[in-house]
């Protein structure tokens, strides 16, 4: 993810969202990665401040939203998924969310919405963690609805959208308008700024410094040698 696929998604939506022709939107992606999340090597790019655009067109969007996971999704690629209404995984994909080895904590609103869906026990080790999760484990927790074989994702995820477009599209937003209307959107709104406060910490901190040098030098990050971690 990169500044122009965060516009391009906040785009789509919003478009979809305008369309009344448009009864529900697949989420998906391409070849072996459903999303392998931030493009490290586009962090502090101009205009980095697109993200938060995304996100408010996911949060709020009004119509059912259907994540259809092809394959490995890191990060928000992991996190997006909490604001899809269904998801259907392949099952040799995995997620992870890699804050913690990046010396970072949660986005995307996910320290309320993970706890919200996942349960806080199991969002407390995805999230603290930051390890691979496998499509039957994410069943388990919550995060995801269905899993399939890497070839059936989409036509799942197509069959399934067909079936609720099937219904007046009326009655599909008043039903999503009424689900979000019981806290999800406020409740993401406000993580997420929170969670913008701890970024402008931990940001640029001495882990976090040494976990995109690691990355840049293609190693593992050492945190033994800072000081109080």
């Amino acid at each position: 993810m990169n500044n122009a696929l965060f516009v391009a998604v906040r785009d789509a939506l919003n478009k979809a969202r305008k369309d009344d022709s448009v009864a529900a939107v697949i989420l998906s992606g391409e070849g072996r990665a459903f999303c392998a999340g931030l493009d490290l090597a586009a962090v502090g790019e101009e205009g980095s401040g697109q993200f938060p655009g995304m996100f408010a067109a996911l949060n709020s969007f009004d119509k059912p939203l259907i994540g259809a996971v092809n394959g490995l999704g890191v990060g928000v690629g992991m996190t997006m998924l909490a604001y899809c209404d269904l998801v259907v995984m392949a099952q040799d994909a995995k997620l992870r969310t890699p804050f913690p080895q990046l010396g970072l904590a949660p986005e995307a609103g996910s320290s309320y919405t993970f706890p919200a869906r996942l349960g806080w026990q199991n969002a407390a080790y995805v999230l603290m963690s930051g390890r691979w999760f496998s499509a039957q484990e994410c069943l388990d927790m919550g995060l995801i609805w269905k899993v399939t074989s890497a070839d059936s994702v989409m036509p799942e995820a197509q069959q399934v959208a067909l079936e609720l477009a099937a219904n007046p599209i009326p009655s599909l937003i008043a039903t999503k308008s009424l689900m979000l209307a019981a806290g999800r959107q406020e409740g993401a709104m406000a993580a997420h700024k929170k969670e913008n406060d701890a970024y402008a910490v931990l940001m640029g901190g001495p882990a976090n410094a040494e976990a995109f040098l690691a990355f840049k030098e293609k190693r593992a990050p050492n945190f033994s040698n800072i000081e109080g971690l």
